[in-house]
């Protein structure tokens, strides 16, 4: 008895119910790092990307996503590279992105959306964690702690007040 479900197994030459291709809006994952203010969990560290680093290395952004990204708040965050594991990219943007070594993340939950008329999927491993002070880092712009209570979605960019509503940080507005 075979089934008509296409389960979510990628592999290039498999029996049935498995997939050879990927989906047509394109698949993605993901790690965040939210990181808030020590003692203030509504203040959580976000940025105003810098269009001249080197965000399609650090952030898999192409340079037309660069500039869409820029105008608002975006998370410290990245696609996992190939065979990375989420710990090991969670560690990555802490350096890549944030200059910093030992900040202790603590793994925040896996998500996953489908959206668009082509069903883009994003699967999200999101990590939290808390420091006393904003870093400075070449690859933003702007890098502060951004009060949640005082920030509208339009002031975001890239969905990442969905990311932030995963962890209970965000209420739409």
């Amino acid at each position: 008895m075979g089934t008509e479900r296409r389960f979510a197994g990628f592999k290039k030459e498999s029996p049935d119910p498995r997939i050879r291709e990927i989906p047509e809006g394109g698949f993605c994952m993901s790690a965040f790092l939210i990181i808030a203010k020590r003692g203030n969990p509504h203040q959580v560290l976000m940025g105003h990307l810098n269009r001249e680093a080197q965000w399609d290395h650090i952030g898999a952004l192409f340079p037309e996503m660069v500039e869409r990204c820029s105008k608002g708040w975006m998370l410290p965050s990245s696609q996992l590279i190939y065979g990375e594991s989420p710990r090991q990219a969670a560690q990555r943007i802490l350096n890549e992105q944030l200059g910093l070594q030992n900040l202790k993340l603590e793994e925040s939950g896996v998500f996953s959306e489908v959206y668009g008329p082509l069903n883009h999927w994003d699967v999200e491993f999101l990590f939290s964690g808390e420091t006393d002070h904003a870093p400075t880092h070449s690859a933003w712009k702007e890098l502060e702690f951004v009060d949640l209570t005082k920030t509208t979605k339009d002031q975001m960019t890239r969905f990442h007040e969905d990311i932030l509503d995963h962890v209970g940080k965000w209420k739409a507005r």
